[in-house]
């Protein structure tokens, strides 16, 4: 078990717009080489790696044509093993973004697998065996090669589905495999591969791209699960320090297949998105928002994986708009508030430490389309394009957001009321108690349907924290017997606790030790 997930607090770095160091517009590994002690800084111990491999860039990089090569636009495998050695140097970890679902139409094993000649790469896609028939519930590429058959695609129809075989084929459909048939365990063995090269190269495991989707017609997740297993057994043989994050959002099913930590999915059942990103946020001022459905399917995945909590909850991704489009000032910190203090480790996406906007009406790149508003380039100071890049504004990867009074990490660094000096000081509070890391339990105390505020209590062996947390604009008070012995964290004004009752202020946070 890699024990520093423990006390992991994860940064997220889209690459293209991080950092640009050679003047190219597009940001590079060099450019994180410049601004780990900047992470480092924040708090952050671990950092998350979008796909930075060889890709026609159909998908950003989730389009992959060569798992084991970077894009040269990021520099060489050299410059990314550095990365990992700098990382490491800092006591930092680094996880890669793995796409084991699908690649591009341009790598070589589907350049391969479309040739009508039977090769080693025929059956590391999903092809039927007739033109005419496309697969049942998926998207298909179809009259491409000489090859007879329908591939089938995930998402874009630039991106073909690799084959990890079906959990109930259909004996109907011959083309459908099971997942112990050579197609489908040569895929698997292949994907193995990609992993041994880059953990040999120092990296230091994975987040999973759509973890929960390989295995098709798996209903359960059970031909999923078995799947990761497999995997799990690979790695505990090798690689037995090698954490594993999924992008799977049912965290019962991940953890039973041998990740380490389930990512929350912003679409799905999770209600992830009734907190920060629906008409009325619950962590906005104006309190009319209601957080009891998250809470629910949160602690219903809770008692599934023996109450382990080892749910990422993320400040949002590349897939998401900003935290700041629908939250801003108190109401970001009163966010970040919950985040740092819930279990499972925390992810902040780059630039949302200082409040960096959704920037609207940007046309698509590299099929971001609405997502391109939230993977504009770091707003790093005042210099030229925020000193993300030397290059002319024109070349830049996605333009810069072009308000005059946008966020900069150089004026939060000088502000101390700012966003990141109240992140900062939540990972310290959050790394130096045990119940708040992780592995801290949890139990809710309050969350009624429509109302405020939000009680959970974080414990460990030694220590009972009560997290208070009201976003609303009004003073909100809730029946709960206990005695506050210590003010571990307070924002926006302190709770009291009397007469078996809890009253806390608009807009404000407490940590309460009981």
């Amino acid at each position: 078990m890699s024990k520093w997930l423990d006390n992991a607090i994860f940064y997220e770095i889209y690459p293209q717009s991080f950092n640009d160091t050679n003047a190219d517009g597009i940001g590079d590994f060099h450019g994180i080489i410049e601004k780990l002690d900047y992470i480092k800084e924040l708090g952050c111990n671990a950092i998350w790696i979008n796909p930075c491999f060889l890709s026609p860039f159909g998908d950003a990089g989730y389009d992959v044509a060569d798992y084991c090569r970077v894009a040269p636009r990021y520099g060489t495998n050299e410059d990314l093993k550095q990365v990992f050695e700098e990382a490491h140097k800092r006591n930092m970890h680094v996880l890669l973004d793995l796409v084991p679902g699908h690649t591009s139409v341009e790598h070589s094993w589907f350049k391969e697998s479309m040739k009508a000649e039977k090769n080693e790469f025929t059956d590391r896609y999903i092809w039927t065996n007739s033109i005419w028939e496309s697969p049942e519930g998926m998207a298909s590429l179809r009259g491409i090669s000489d090859r007879d058959g329908s591939c089938a695609i995930n998402f874009f129809s630039h991106q073909p589905a690799l084959n990890y075989g079906f959990y109930q084929p259909d004996p109907e459909k011959p083309w459908q495999q099971s997942f112990d048939d050579k197609g489908p365990q040569a895929t698997l063995a292949a994907m193995e591969d990609v992993m041994r090269f880059w953990l040999n190269m120092g990296c230091d495991g994975f987040r999973v791209d759509m973890a929960g989707s390989l295995v098709k017609n798996d209903p359960e997740g059970k031909g999923t699960i078995r799947l990761w297993q497999q995997v799990r057994k690979f790695l505990d043989a090798e690689f037995p320090d090698a954490a594993m994050v999924s992008e799977w959002g049912e965290p019962d099913k991940s953890l039973l297949g041998g990740f380490h930590m389930d990512f929350l999915l912003h679409f799905g059942p999770s209600h992830y998105n009734d907190l920060f990103r629906c008409d009325e946020p619950f962590f906005s001022k104006r309190g009319k928002g209601d957080i009891s459905a998250f809470v629910e399917t949160y602690k219903k995945n809770y008692e599934k994986t023996a109450r382990k909590g080892l749910i990422c909850i993320p400040s949002g991704n590349h897939d998401m708009d900003r935290l700041s489009r629908r939250l801003q000032c108190d109401e970001l910190k009163i966010a970040f508030a919950f985040l740092l203090s819930m279990p499972g480790a925390p992810f902040i996406y780059y630039g949302d430490e200082i409040g960096m906007r959704y920037v609207e009406s940007l046309k698509s790149v590299e099929g971001g389309y609405n997502r391109t508003g939230s993977r504009s380039p770091m707003q790093w100071d005042d210099s030229t394009n925020a000193g993300f890049s030397t290059a002319p504004s024109n070349d830049l990867y996605i333009p810069m957001d072009p308000n005059k009074n946008r966020p900069t990490a150089k004026a939060s660094i000088e502000n101390p009321d700012s966003l990141y000096h109240e992140i900062k000081k939540l990972i310290q509070i959050r790394q130096s108690h045990e119940s708040l890391k992780s592995r801290g339990t949890i139990e809710f105390v309050y969350a009624k349907k429509d109302q405020y505020p939000l009680a959970y209590l974080r414990e460990s062996e030694n220590e009972k924290i009560l997290v208070v947390i009201n976003p609303s604009a009004q003073a909100q008070s809730f029946d709960y017997n206990c005695t506050f012995k210590e003010t571990i964290y307070s924002f926006g004004g302190e709770a009291n606790a009397e007469n078996q009752i809890v009253t806390i202020p608009g807009q404000s946070v407490g940590f309460y030790r009981i």
